[in-house]
């Protein structure tokens, strides 16, 4: 059985930092892309930013510069850094491994994931 695990979240201030942490079991964690998505209440799911198999990023525009996706498959750790966070990103933050393994894409999809139960990030104004 397939368990995906978040920590790291809190609440911090704007312009403050925060590192995100995913592990996984039950599966070859470095077989699999994988990344960080996050849902806020009211508004749908979306991707943060993903990171295939061969290690190709994905962010998404409003990230860029500020959060950094990295692995560790000696830890068999995903992390995603976040800088600058703004109050407009409070959101409940998902981890998902691609069930395919070897995904080339590194485009953060909705479907076909595994997912963790989320972790949450308050940043206050």
């Amino acid at each position: 059985q397939v368990q995906v695990t978040e920590s790291g979240g809190g609440l911090v201030q704007a312009g403050g930092s925060l590192r995100l942490s995913c592990t996984a079991s039950g599966l070859s964690f470095d077989m699999h892309a994988m990344g960080w998505f996050r849902q806020a209440p009211g508004k749908e799911r979306e991707g943060v930013s993903c990171i295939s198999y061969y290690g190709s990023t994905y962010y998404r525009d409003s990230v860029v510069g500020r959060f950094t996706i990295s692995r560790d498959k000696s830890r068999r750790t995903l992390y995603l850094q976040m800088n600058s966070l703004e109050p407009e990103e409070t959101a409940r933050y998902y981890c998902a491994l691609v069930k395919t393994p070897y995904t080339e894409s590194s485009s953060c999809n909705l479907n076909n994931n595994y997912w963790g139960q989320g972790t949450q990030v308050t940043v206050s104004s």
